[in-house]
């Protein structure tokens, strides 16, 4: 008579491959049974069903109580059991197994606010160098140690790729590929997406049309988005393909995160279609934000400022607990120059030129054609207040486009230019932007081609004024900068590093040339560098890394190296020319002012104070200040931009070169809303100021430190393992 099965004998027979113990046994009828097994050697399950038949062939050994078990085996199982439910008993556990110090702010976002989230839907929007890097590792970390997470994408700006990877892996013993556009080109029939389970990858790849389709096939437990502002949305109607892709990884994960330091433009509208990349439901419009507003909180969303953020407490002295401030202070400085002689001659011509087609554009608001060259006049502007050399490159550019199009026949200038949005184009990558700037240079309001004739013969004139003007070396703030670095102690001391940024890469060329003519060591970045390595000649990383080690002095750059890109070996920085989009100067400082800055930073911002856009600058800039003085603290530099649009200046100043503003009017536009007691309005973009009280941070201080032994345990559970299997 057969045996009947029963959880935990042995059976062999040359069904199977080898000896398999029963997990589960259950009897289907007529003396068929329904067996779980597990392969002694191979640990590997099956299901089988055996007839009554087969059974007679099942040699059956029972389980043998004995005490002769391995006790190292023992302790190892009991201990990797222990580790596998350690989250459960330790809530800093994922910490433990990290190489990383934490900060109060840090351990609060992660463990006080994300964790308790039953699905993480969660807007992370602290200020730059607050280490947003680290807090996404964190939570990674934590989820995939409660089984929740296994296929995790990073989305960022294709210059952050390397860095988030290396950050992953150093920190976090996380590895991850970077997907590229040739990796999904040369793997034909093979959908990427499924093949890798921790992948990272550009904004702009991911957003292209033939991308979206094999990425919208993924399903993934985590999705991390750097700089998520670049996804917002103008208007419901008004989607960037970026806002896009947002809604489709927002419907295609579990678990979101958007970092971000500049979430908000202004605009209550803007921001709540930001936040229905989160969740579209619950954001569906903007009362959620006012109710939010009332509750004087929000879960889903936490922006803490630099000022707030300190230490864990020391003991001081005379017994007192005492939390030290993470962050230095930013110690702006205002540097006035005048233009006169022909350069302010030609400043009066470029500007009388630019209001001329501004004018004739405006009148014709209704042609796409007339938008794009409205846009394209207030660059020049801009270009101009650059530097003699970018205008110039940029009126030599539009005078050849035009007379090439002209000898062509005008059906080139017939193309019909949709152009982006302001915001979007103040988002956009540098190449993207030049890209989009070239195919405007071709557009104008000439009515005929003696009209277009007139137009290419006054940038001709305009442009040998500007080469005059650079020629004689007359340039007024090339002569400042050259004066500040003299009192500043460059010239004396070589190991003092300074950090220059511009607008725009045809300025970055000239600086770069002067400098070196100076005597300077002298690097750069611009958007047209790849990112590379530190070791990868000519990258981004390495110009990084060679400012770093002191091989050059100073370093000068777009705004290609306002994001991502760590210099705190620096603390001074020369905006050279004052970014339109005030959310660019908190980007610009973050490079430098972030966590590991012993130094107060100094800021010196240059501004032309006899030109209408120096006045319209030095009077913001001057507003600022005053607010900060007022209220003995840093936090208007990390709210300005949630003032004031990305694109907010360059519109008002659009108005004032088409006539349809006086200088005092732009003025009062530009300044109404910003000012001291409208910081009140703005307390959801500071949900928490990580106030905690002292007796809070000591009791996270100590545990935080604690979890450093946990590290011990791991290793040594690790090499125990590793002795076993060389063993066996």
């Amino acid at each position: 008579m057969a045996l009947t099965p029963q959880p935990g004998q042995i059976l062999k027979s040359n069904l199977f491959s080898e000896p398999m113990r029963v997990e589960i046994a259950i009897q289907v009828g007529n003396g068929t049974w329904r067996l779980g097994l597990v392969g002694t050697l191979t640990e590997k399950f099956r299901s089988v069903t055996l007839s009554a038949d087969q059974l007679p062939l099942l040699q059956f050994i029972e389980p043998a109580q004995s005490f002769n078990g391995d006790g190292s085996l023992l302790r190892l199982g009991l201990q990797a059991h222990s580790l596998g439910i350690a989250f459960e008993f330790d809530p800093y556990f994922g910490l433990s197994m990290s190489r990383v110090d934490p900060l109060p702010h840090q351990l609060e976002a992660i463990y006080e606010y994300m964790l308790k989230l039953p699905r993480v839907r969660f807007l992370l929007a602290d200020d730059a160098g607050a280490g947003k890097t680290i807090m996404a590792g964190l939570l990674l970390r934590e989820l995939k140690l409660r089984g929740l997470v296994e296929r995790t994408l990073v989305v960022c700006p294709a210059n952050l790729a390397f860095q988030w990877q290396r950050e992953l892996k150093e920190k976090f013993d996380e590895q991850f590929i970077v997907m590229r556009g040739f990796d999904l080109r040369v793997q034909y029939g093979v959908n990427q997406w499924l093949q890798n389970s921790q992948v990272i990858t550009s904004l702009d790849l991911a957003k292209r049309e033939d991308i979206l389709p094999s990425l919208r096939q993924a399903k993934w437990d985590l999705v991390v988005v750097d700089e998520a502002h670049r996804m917002s949305a103008a208007a419901e109607d008004k989607k960037s393909m970026r806002y896009r892709l947002g809604e489709l990884l927002r419907d295609t994960t579990d678990h979101c995160v958007l970092l971000t330091a500049t979430p908000h433009k202004g605009d209550p509208l803007n921001f709540t279609l930001f936040l229905r990349l989160l969740d579209e439901d619950a954001f569906a419009d903007v009362r959620s934000i006012h109710e939010a507003m009332e509750r004087r909180r929000a879960p889903f969303y936490l922006r803490r400022l630099k000022e707030a953020m300190v230490y864990f407490p020391e003991q001081q002295p005379d017994g007192t607990w005492k939390a030290k401030k993470i962050f230095t202070k930013r110690i702006p400085h205002t540097v006035n120059f005048t233009i006169d002689g022909a350069e302010f001659d030609l400043y009066r011509e470029v500007t009388n030129f630019v209001k001329s087609q501004s004018r004739r554009a405006a009148a014709r608001e209704d042609d796409p054609r007339a938008r794009a060259v409205g846009f394209l006049m207030t660059l020049y502007q801009r270009r101009l207040a650059s530097s003699t050399f970018a205008v110039q490159r940029s009126l030599e550019n539009r005078a050849r486009r035009l007379d090439t199009a002209l000898k062509r026949g005008k059906q080139l200038l017939e193309e019909i230019v949709e152009v982006p949005d302001p915001e979007d184009l103040e988002e956009m990558d540098e190449p993207e932007r030049e890209q989009w700037e070239e195919r405007l240079a071709l557009m104008s309001v000439a009515r005929n081609p003696q009209e277009l004739r007139e137009e290419i013969d006054d940038l001709l004139r305009l442009a040998k004024m500007a080469e005059d003007v650079e020629a004689a070396g007359v340039e007024a703030k090339l002569s400042k900068l050259k004066k500040v670095l003299q009192d500043e102690g460059f010239f004396d001391h070589p190991e003092q590093r300074l950090l220059i940024f511009t607008e725009f890469k045809d300025t970055l060329d000239y600086l770069v040339k002067r400098l070196r003519d100076w005597g300077f060591r002298v690097g750069f970045i611009h958007g047209g560098m790849k990112a590379g390595s530190r070791e990868d000649l000519g990258s981004r990383l390495w110009a990084e890394q060679q400012f770093k080690d002191g091989h050059i002095q100073i370093l000068v750059a777009t705004e290609a190296a306002g994001e991502g890109i760590n210099l705190q070996v620096c603390h001074i920085l020369f905006n050279y020319d004052i970014p339109w989009n005030p959310n660019r100067l908190e980007q610009r400082m973050g490079r430098i002012h972030r966590y590991g800055q012993v130094h107060d930073c100094l800021i010196f911002n240059f501004v032309a104070t006899n030109t209408v856009e120096g006045r319209v600058l030095e009077k913001l800039l001057e507003r600022l200040q005053e607010i900060r003085d007022a209220l003995d603290e840093d936090a208007v530099f990390n709210v300005v931009g949630e003032i004031l649009p990305a694109a907010y200046i360059d519109r008002i100043l659009r108005d004032y070169y088409a006539g349809k503003l006086g200088e005092q009017d732009l003025e009062n536009r530009l300044l109404r809303d910003v000012s001291e007691d409208r910081r009140d309005c703005y307390w959801l973009y500071v949900v928490s100021e990580v106030s905690s009280p002292v007796a809070k941070l000591l009791t996270q201080r100590d545990p935080a430190r604690l979890r450093r032994e946990a590290v011990t345990r791991v290793e040594h559970f690790r090499l125990s393992s590793e002795a076993l299997i060389d063993d066996k």
